[in-house]
């Protein structure tokens, strides 16, 4: 027993000791002599943990370093100094430890992330944003809380975990929205990994980080404003990872096509005759609550709130003789939560941050550009190109074209807009003349409303070009071009 105890905390101590970034990894490494006999000496032997180290990994040369893939952003270094440290700065293990990652999400799989991170041994320095707070149902999957931590926000414990477990991290927090950062604060960061669970704010994200990528005289894109975007989400038993390099592959947007947009269920259902357990929760939280507390809005993460939405609920199903009606169910509802598996989290986290490495030390072949993973059907992921859309208002700079008759009214344009291919939130739009419709500030809102319902032959020419803004794009704007029929 005592054999056994000794040697585990052997290996143990040997992975604790190959991940520190500043650990005894490097003192292993034997100085190489200046003398003429430098050449006979010969590096202290790596112990079996070391030699799985990314650290290490990081100093041996690559046949599959990044400039050999599919889809090359730079040459792999692995040079060291004559102290095994890393070499010059451009080197692999230099690249990553310098760098600075923005992880947006602290949920299930912002928190498989940071332990990635942390644990990869490599990386330091780490910004993490979210705007949720802990809820109990969260503490089955989500291991970086704890019972106490319930009601606190995600990103500041999550922060507080990973610094205090492991000391060579340095993780800051941001409780808030990832909009009320300006891209000042996004250009720092080296590459961002996204944990997002809702498509509105991975669509902002994306939009901000290909507005910072700026041209040179060439129209190329400048290589040192593009910031890699590593995208990860699940849903079930399913699961995706993509690398995004702005302005150079397709572009979250540019695969919006494949996100089915949620279906609506009609008012009249939902007050009259309700068939299913959804439908009761909606009951409580469209129509029942306003009643109740007209003047409180309605907490998704509040326990109190989600208890009083539940037992109203399972009061209008046991009316109408539906059963199923649960709390779970109820959060699902109200927060637009499908079911998490953990293990999917794990995996996909996984592929986000070995893309993250790669992008950031040019040690292997990027991923090229899009991974699928489908566990319902078996340990299975599939590899492919998601090609760039042409006409994609991100990350391209295609101008749309639209044959409408003169009589339409500017507000069934922008509703269009809205219904459309675009998916469009608050679109304001002007013409080259003139604001035909602006959303903010209050006083251009109010000065423009009585265009929504005027014919667009009063406002505009056939074939003049329109700008149209949005909220979803950040600062991009989309050039449309209205032609009457």
């Amino acid at each position: 027993m005592t054999s056994t105890t000794s040697s585990v905390k052997r290996d143990a101590s040997e992975m604790m000791t190959s991940n520190l970034p500043n650990g005894n990894l490097d003192a292993t490494i034997a100085a190489a002599p200046s003398s003429s006999s430098s050449a006979r000496c010969r590096r202290r032997p790596l112990s079996r943990r070391q030699r799985g180290s990314l650290s290490t990994l990081l100093t041996r040369k690559s046949p599959f370093g990044n400039e050999t893939g599919s889809l090359p952003i730079g040459e792999f270094d692995s040079s060291v100094d004559n102290n095994g440290d890393s070499g010059a700065s451009t080197s692999g293990s230099s690249l990553v430890r310098n760098a600075k990652i923005l992880v947006v999400g602290a949920g299930g799989l912002g928190c498989e992330i940071l332990k990635n991170l942390a644990m990869s041994g490599v990386v330091r320095d780490v910004v993490v944003m979210d705007l949720d707070t802990i809820d109990v149902t969260n503490l089955n999957r989500q291991f970086l809380f704890r019972s106490t931590d319930v009601g606190h926000s995600k990103a500041e414990c999550a922060s507080k975990f990973i610094n205090t477990r492991c000391p060579w991290m340095n993780v800051v927090p941001y409780h808030g929205k990832i909009q009320d950062k300006d891209a000042e604060f996004y250009r720092q960061f080296k590459v961002v990994i996204s944990g997002l669970d809702n498509v509105e704010a991975r669509r902002w994200l994306n939009g901000m980080i290909n507005n910072l990528v700026e041209f040179d005289s060439d129209g190329d894109p400048m290589p040192e404003t593009i910031i890699p975007l590593v995208d990860g989400g699940t849903e079930g038993f399913s699961g995706q990872s993509r690398l995004i390099l702005p302005r150079i592959t397709s572009c979250f947007e540019c695969s919006l096509d494949a996100f089915t947009p949620s279906a609506a269920v009609p008012l009249c259902t939902i007050a009259e005759t309700p068939r299913i357990p959804e439908h009761c929760i909606a009951h409580a939280m469209v129509l029942q609550w306003p009643k109740e507390f007209p003047n409180k809005k309605l907490d998704g993460d509040s326990p109190a709130d989600m208890k009083w939405v539940h037992e109203r609920a399972v009061e209008r199903a046991d009316r109408f003789g539906i059963p199923g009606v649960t709390y779970m169910l109820t959060l699902g509802v109200v927060k637009n939560i499908i079911p998490a598996v953990a293990s999917t989290n794990a995996i996909v986290s996984a592929v986000c941050v070995n893309e993250a490495m790669k992008v950031l030390s040019f040690c292997s072949q990027s991923l090229n550009t899009y991974m699928m993973y489908m566990g319902s059907e078996g340990i299975y992921s599939h590899t492919f190109v998601y090609e760039q859309k042409e006409t994609c208002p991100v990350c391209t700079l295609h101008t749309h074209h639209l044959s409408l008759p003169s009589t339409t009214t500017l507000n069934t344009l922008l509703q269009q807009l809205c219904d459309g291919e675009f998916r469009l939130k608050a679109p304001s739009i002007t013409s080259s003349s003139k604001t035909l419709y602006m959303r903010s500030p209050a006083v251009l809102e109010k000065a423009t409303r009585g265009n929504l319902d005027k014919p667009l032959k009063e406002l505009m020419i056939s074939g003049e070009e329109l700008v149209v803004t949005d909220p979803v794009f950040h600062e991009t704007s989309l050039s449309l071009v209205v032609t009457f029929t």
